[in-house]
């Protein structure tokens, strides 16, 4: 079979070409940029619109505020015009020629007030009039302002300037004067001018634009195609008298958005030939050399062969990156060469090593008592241990043997660190203390001379924890020390397990010349002792929680007057609910002996 077949029979079903992915991503983009583009530009647009919107509404508010304020006694006349309205006989389209009926009022007003100005009369002078001057007078500055108005509406080309007094909750309006085109109708239907005295319901919008405007002096409210604007002029009583606006900008911003579009339309088309010559040089420069890189890296994939791998890519050389992929490409195939020689001298190697670790394991196991029971002649107790590495060989350690026919001597130690280094130093220190206790030595003395035996030659500063106890078979008395070792448990034969907090000792290779105290206890039957290593309460779960002293008591007396297997098996059981998937980071090692009735 030829390379080429082989490389053909290998091919997986073809994903989408990088070209066609740079394509889809270039009218993504494009479309993305345009519609970005339109949305900010026409964004921006209406906000100018409405700015301009603003001033212009805010210098027409102001003019006809003027317009009023020039009356020294609008105030007055504001109020009366909101009071009388019904009463007053106005001339909305009123000139300033003879003929008209307010050019008649001012001609009667004038007769009877020959000393003063119509257009500037204050307060102090109205105040002295009858009633029935008092109404001439409000209805002819009426006439003279909705003239005024009228002329600021026309001029500024606005569909509605008006002025009404509103109060909270704002939801209706009470119009005082409307400005009107030449022609327009005046009447209380939606479509024609409002006159004075006419009260409307008012939109939320236009609610909150007025209080707005109460507290601000002025508010541009946007209620779509319609901006409302309102300025606040003074208050009537509890009232408030507002002037208020309404532009219609549907024609603008229907002309903004056409603009808009027609100039988003332009900008995707450059954008898209700018991109289908992208994608051309693209596919010239970049895919087709990086087709050939690709063709050539299945060739070695297929056979391996780096020779004729390198030949093909001399050929794609060009001054960029791609040429510095092909010589890359080149050199790697050269080195994966090499590296296949070297994993296999290594894999030989792993194996080496994984046989000797398992030979470990197998060694270190049979360093440990494993033949349960271990005396089948002693009734007078039942012992059970365990020993899990956290590794494929651990540093602590359990012992037990008899030192002569009625003294049973007990060990459970947790050498530093883990691995092959410390398994060295646990089957040492096993053997020093096994061959000083079996000299017939008190516990104290077993372990000030271990620790001598170890400090003598300890160049790499190794320790171990020990617990040593001695019990005397035939009467349950237990001689024990502690060397930097975990407390104890002990159950008495009516109570339940509970930590012995026994003196302790340095831990052994830490410091030549120290010395240990023991201590004695007397185990009565039924009595059980439990011993452990640090792995034990130290058992970490994925949130970095530990097991704990106070969860191993717990799981000791779940049922204390188990067998000792049976109590191990318990803790363990306890332990890896804990824990559950999370990694064993440390040996873990327990003892457990029982005291039998006596024989």
């Amino acid at each position: 079979m030829s390379a080429a077949m082989s490389i053909k029979e290998t091919k997986k079903t073809p994903n989408v070409g990088i070209i066609v992915q740079i394509a889809i991503f270039f009218l993504i983009g494009i479309l993305t940029t345009g519609t970005i583009t339109f949305i900010v530009e026409r964004r921006l647009s209406n906000e100018s619109v409405t700015a301009q919107a603003e001033q212009l509404a805010a210098a027409m508010a102001d003019e006809v505020k003027q317009s009023v304020t020039e009356y020294p006694a609008y105030e007055w006349l504001l109020e009366y015009w909101y009071d009388n309205s019904d009463k007053l006989d106005i001339e909305y389209d009123a000139t300033y020629v003879n003929g008209t009926k307010t050019e008649e009022k001012c001609r009667e007003l004038s007769k009877k007030y020959p000393d003063i100005q119509l257009k500037y009369v204050d307060e102090g002078q109205i105040a002295s009039m009858p009633e029935e001057d008092k109404k001439l007078y409000a209805e002819i500055a009426y006439s003279w302002l909705i003239t005024h108005v009228n002329q600021i509406k026309r001029s500024y080309h606005i569909d509605y300037l008006f002025c009404v007094v509103t109060e909270p909750p704002y939801d209706s309006q009470v119009f005082l004067f409307s400005g009107a085109d030449e022609g327009a109708v005046r009447g209380t239907t939606f479509s024609e001018i409002y006159p004075a005295g006419h009260k409307v319901s008012v939109a939320e919008s236009q609610q909150k634009a007025m209080e707005n405007a109460i507290h601000n002096s002025r508010h541009l409210a946007d209620a779509g195609d319609y901006v409302d604007h309102y300025t606040y002029m003074c208050p009537l009583g509890e009232k408030a008298v507002m002037i208020g606006l309404t532009y219609n900008l549907s024609s603008l911003r229907a002309d903004i958005d056409a603009t808009t579009l027609r100039g988003t339309r332009y900008a995707m088309l450059n954008q898209l030939t700018l991109s289908l010559i992208s994608i051309a040089l693209i596919l010239l420069f970049v895919i087709i050399p990086l087709k050939k890189v690709q063709k050539n890296i299945r060739l070695y994939r297929v056979t391996k062969d780096s020779a004729n791998v390198i030949k093909n890519l001399e050929k794609v050389r060009p001054h960029n990156e791609i040429g510095e992929l092909s010589e890359d490409v080149s050199e790697l195939a050269c080195e994966i060469d090499d590296h296949l020689e070297k994993i296999r001298s290594i894999t030989a190697e792993k194996e080496r090593i994984g046989a000797e670790l398992t030979l470990a394991t197998r060694i270190q196991a049979a360093m440990l008592p494993s033949i349960f029971p271990p005396f089948p002649e002693k009734t007078e107790f039942d012992l059970y241990a365990s020993m899990d590495p956290a590794k494929e060989v651990g540093g602590d350690f359990y012992d037990f043997f008899l030192v002569d026919d009625d003294h049973l001597c007990m060990v459970i130690a947790d050498v530093s660190g883990k691995g092959v280094p410390a398994a060295l130093f646990m089957m040492a220190s096993k053997i020093i203390l096994a061959n000083n206790a079996m000299m017939g030595k008190s516990p104290s003395q077993i372990l000030t001379d271990t620790n001598a035996a170890i400090c003598s030659n300890n160049r790499e500063e190794m320790f171990v924890t020990v617990w040593l106890g001695i019990l005397e078979i035939s009467t349950g008395r237990l001689t024990a020390a502690n060397a930097g070792h975990e407390y104890p448990a002990v159950k008495s034969p009516d109570g339940g397990f509970e930590l012995l907090k026994d003196k302790h000792g340095f831990i052994i290779g830490g410091m030549a010349g120290a010395k240990y105290k023991e201590y004695e206890l007397t185990l009565e039957p039924g009595s059980k002792l439990f011993l452990y290593t640090d792995g034990v309460p130290e058992a970490t779960d994925a949130d970095g929680q530990m097991f704990g002293a106070e969860r191993m008591t717990d799981a000791l007396n779940a049922d204390s007057g188990a067998s000792p297997e049976q109590i191990l098996k318990n803790v363990r059981a306890a332990v890896d609910g804990f824990v559950r998937d999370a990694e064993q980071f440390d040996d873990l090692t327990m003892l457990c002996i029982e005291i039998k009735e006596r024989r």
